[in-house]
């Protein structure tokens, strides 16, 4: 099981070939590739998004789980803080979702993420 971060959906739907050799087996398995809620808030706010890139975006997120942010999610993300003060909000909330689903979170940003011990990563 996977959670997908904001940059690997973003690398991905840009044809990124780094990204698309790693996640394309991971939409051919059939197992759950989850994405938190705060993610698709995170992909839908880039002011200048066109038209072709939200289908895309629409696209990928149809063959995934969106995992809403409740309040076990949110009670780890702030543990998460206190643990990780340097970890961003947005990525304590993402971190907490992949947790939460027991899943690896994959991500081209390692080092955002590489000190939570217990969170399982896969690098884009």
């Amino acid at each position: 099981m996977y959670t997908l971060d904001t940059n690997a959906i973003i690398y991905y739907t840009n044809d990124e070939p780094a990204a698309v050799s790693v996640l394309e087996p991971i939409f051919e398995q059939d197992a759950p590739i989850f994405v938190s809620t705060i993610t698709v808030m995170e992909l839908f706010s880039y002011p200048a998004l066109t038209d072709e890139e939200e289908a895309r975006l629409n696209r990928v997120l149809s063959t995934t789980r969106i995992e809403p942010f409740s309040v076990g999610i949110a009670r780890l993300a702030g543990d998460l803080r206190r643990l990780y003060p340097s970890l961003k909000p947005l990525d304590s909330g993402i971190a907490a979702t992949s947790l939460y689903m027991n899943s690896t979170l994959a991500t081209r940003n390692v080092r955002d993420f590489q000190r939570i011990e217990e969170l399982s990563l896969l690098e884009i």
